[in-house]
């Protein structure tokens, strides 16, 4: 699915990432993907990202829109139409508080976008956001951290630098086209990426608490980190064929 390219402002982006057992992952990835792993983990997480002032490239901020999301993501690697190795993300849910979003993903946007609520509230370094569905009482994600200095020691990445390169290699992003066996794909480019470190006081996720699809013992946290204020741009990446398992 070609698009123009997209740009705007980051405002806010959370990335809250665990580690998981890697047969587990793959059970619910496409044929054509594999769990990208760091030291024996496969990695699985949510980013949640309040995007502002989001236009096609070339027309005035002033035309831009914003919205929150959230992005159920599985860390993967595959290899491309020359064999070269690729590496990104899967993402098996998006959920958004943007209508337009919502009827554009999946149509003239890649991938589908589910219109969902979002409360948020961002002050004075605490950040909590409760993602709800229409259909469902219990939250989609229910989420409090706080803004900190100290990357967590029980990390399975040593420092927040080495966390910072592995996601920042993957910043491409596929998601399942509606019925149909087709992957669309999504660059984001980052020009000046910046993380700093989070502490999670409570987390919630009805997808990862799945044990149907996680077993109690087969996901854990590991950290979560925080993206401010920074221009970004959106770009169509090649489609994939390939049936998704799960979604």
């Amino acid at each position: 699915m070609k698009i123009p390219a997209i740009k705007g402002i980051i405002r806010r982006r959370i990335l809250l990432n665990y580690r998981a057992t890697p047969d587990v992952v793959s059970a619910i990835l496409p044929p054509r993907f594999r769990p990208k792993l760091f030291k024996d983990h496969a990695v699985v997480g949510i980013c949640l990202i309040r995007l502002e002032e989001i236009r096609p490239k070339g027309l005035p901020k002033i035309l831009g829109i914003a919205s929150e999301n959230s992005a159920h993501r599985i860390a993967v690697e595959w290899e491309n139409e020359n064999g070269d190795p690729c590496a990104g993300v899967f993402v098996p849910r998006r959920d958004t508080d943007s209508r337009l979003n919502a009827l554009a993903g999946g149509r003239l946007f890649p991938g589908v976008h589910h219109l969902s609520r979002f409360q948020v509230n961002d002050h004075d370094g605490l950040i909590s956001i409760k993602v709800t569905r229409p259909d469902h009482e219990a939250p989609l994600v229910d989420l409090q951290v706080k803004e900190t200095t100290t990357f967590p020691e029980r990390s399975i990445f040593t420092s927040l630098s080495e966390a910072s390169k592995f996601f920042e290699a993957g910043c491409i992003g596929y998601s399942s086209r509606p019925n149909s066996g087709i992957l669309d794909g999504l660059l984001l480019k980052v020009p000046n990426w910046q993380v700093s470190p989070l502490e999670v006081s409570h987390v919630r996720s009805s997808y990862f608490d799945d044990h149907t699809l996680f077993p109690p013992e087969s996901i854990q946290l590991d950290h979560a980190l925080l993206m401010r204020d920074i221009s970004h741009e959106w770009h169509s990446e090649p489609e994939i064929i390939g049936n998704p398992k799960s979604s």
